[in-house]
């Protein structure tokens, strides 16, 4: 895989959290240009705006003659009202074949556990079990588990089904949540991802929504990210190509997902990993850095309609 996995979710289209739409065009357009770049991976969901994204993933495969060889797409299982069972996971395998056009899907990944009761993937006739089986019937090739609540997703490797590590908000400059969750995929021998490295675009922009983890932010994320801006403003340092090369840098991360909706982001995205950031930015920065997790793990989880929380093999890095 290249070090950067394409994010699925803005090439469909979330004005509801993004706060802008993406056109049909723009995003088949977008898809097209990723099959030629030196990203190699795209992440989507069944679940991501009502299946557009995997729609437009699917229609751009298909303009340009079929998946190239060494492109990876990875798509996630998504519950329907509630529903997280065998058969709604056979449903949505099916699915999202149909959307992408692929008979066999690469990667799938259980997405969210966190917003349902653990106990059930496990049971007989459960998620688990239809996903292995759809494993071992040559559907899917590789099986992962994509969320954001990590001792959700410690129970979920508990299982031992399970090759490939999604963690969104938990390994980033605001956030160190998930450095113990991905000791133990990296010493099980996982692939891990790690996005949402941009806090939902807390280290984007001074004037993002005050939200972290796609939800309301804890006013000492706030303000870390308001001291983040500051520390990158005086030594002359891009903020989020330090928060993108921050998952770069760290060994155990094999690819990280940024998410964009604009070809010409492609480009820009490449070049910014080439930029030469300063010593004594990390060094102050990880001055600020949590040495835990503030986001998520103490909070009652609550389902959001209108999140997009978002494989594994060599640490290849674009270009």
């Amino acid at each position: 895989m290249s070090a950067i996995t394409a994010g699925g979710g803005p090439i469909g289209g979330m004005p509801k959290l993004f706060g802008y739409d993406v056109p049909d065009h723009q995003g088949i357009d977008l898809v097209r240009k990723l099959l030629h770049s030196p990203i190699r991976a795209v992440d989507t969901s069944n679940g991501y705006s009502g299946g557009k994204s995997e729609r437009r993933i699917g229609v751009g495969i298909r303009e340009e003659g079929g998946l190239p060889a060494d492109f990876l797409v990875a798509t996630k299982v998504d519950a329907c009202d509630g529903d997280y069972s065998g058969r709604r996971i056979r449903d949505s395998v099916k699915e999202s074949q149909d959307r992408l056009g692929l008979d066999i899907l690469p990667l799938v990944q259980l997405h969210d556990p966190e917003f349902h009761p653990v106990e059930q993937f496990g049971l007989p006739g459960g998620a688990v079990e239809a996903l292995v089986a759809l494993r071992d019937e040559g559907t899917i090739g590789h099986l992962g588990v994509a969320g954001g609540h990590t001792p959700t997703l410690h129970r979920m490797l508990d299982l031992g089904v399970f090759e490939v590590l999604l963690t969104h908000s938990r390994l980033t400059f605001l956030d160190r949540g998930a450095d113990e969750l991905i000791d133990r995929a990296t010493e099980a021998g996982m692939g891990v991802a790690n996005a949402a490295v941009l806090g939902g675009g807390l280290l984007a922009n001074r004037n993002a929504k005050p939200l972290y983890g796609f939800r309301p932010a804890r006013p000492e994320i706030l303000a870390a990210a308001a001291q983040l801006h500051d520390l990158a403003d005086e030594l002359g340092v891009s903020l989020p190509d330090a928060a993108v090369q921050l998952s770069l840098r760290d060994p155990r991360i094999d690819t990280t997902v940024v998410g964009f909706s604009k070809p010409e982001r492609i480009g820009k995205l490449l070049s910014s990993l080439e930029q030469d950031i300063r010593e004594e930015f990390w060094s102050r920065a990880a001055e600020l850095m949590p040495d835990r997790g503030l986001w998520l793990d103490a909070e009652t989880l609550r389902p959001d309609p209108g999140s997009a929380h978002r494989p594994a093999a060599s640490r290849r890095r674009p270009g």
